[in-house]
């Protein structure tokens, strides 16, 4: 980060605390984001609660009471108590719809405070991010790839709900072994070209380090 970037401005009235040359604010990003100057975030990388449902007061207790809901609580494994993770097969379309629009109203402010050129980094999974990646697309940002994370859970897809037992061998989705990163690009201005981008408002491309490497 540029050490000349005045800070300041992004507090607004919310609990913050400055880190060095970084600042942390504790507050709903939409809100946010609604009094963010426009064009004036370089990028954004963010892991978001794609899921909606799950933090709903309804299944926040059902988590914490142990009973479930929407999150599957899993069992120890080798004397570790592991922590819930949202049953996403369990969604009803009217449920991904709210997904959807979730992402599509996040999406329309991002755009937003970000400068012409400015990057997106957003965490999903292999069973939700078709829904993500699209509403964002919708918003008219640019989809310019994804980052693969491999990773390797415990077990597979969730097991038929109440009938574990009865089926310990069936999964009603495939193990995923990756997580999925969808990068997105704010339009540059018409005519513009990487290099006006990069020289005007210091975006519009990847540093030499952000490169793929091979599986």
């Amino acid at each position: 980060m540029d050490a000349n970037i005045n800070l300041a401005p992004f507090v607004f009235d919310y609990e913050h605390r400055f880190l060095g040359r970084s600042l942390v604010v504790h507050a709903d990003c939409f809100d946010w984001m609604k009094r963010v100057p426009a064009s004036s975030i370089h990028a954004i990388v963010t892991d978001p609660p794609y899921g909606v449902k799950e933090y709903e007061p309804e299944q926040l207790e059902k988590r914490m009471n142990g009973n479930g809901g929407i999150w599957r609580i899993p069992p120890a494994f080798d004397g570790y108590k592991r922590s819930p993770l949202p049953r996403f097969t369990a969604l009803n379309q009217a449920e991904r719809e709210q997904i959807r629009q979730y992402f599509s109203e996040w999406a329309r402010l991002a755009s937003s405070v970000l400068r012409p050129g400015g990057h997106i980094f957003l965490a999903s999974n292999a069973f939700l991010s078709q829904i993500v990646f699209t509403a964002v697309v919708d918003q008219g940002l640019e989809f310019r790839g994804q980052v693969i994370r491999l990773v390797r859970t415990m077990r597979g897809g969730d097991r038929p709900k109440n009938a574990e037992e009865e089926f310990p061998d069936v999964c009603t989705m495939p193990r995923s072994c990756y997580e999925p990163w969808g990068i997105f690009r704010k339009p540059m201005l018409a005519g513009m070209k990487v290099s006006d981008c990069l020289r005007e408002f210091q975006t519009g491309g990847l540093t030499a380090q952000t490169r793929w490497q091979p599986l």
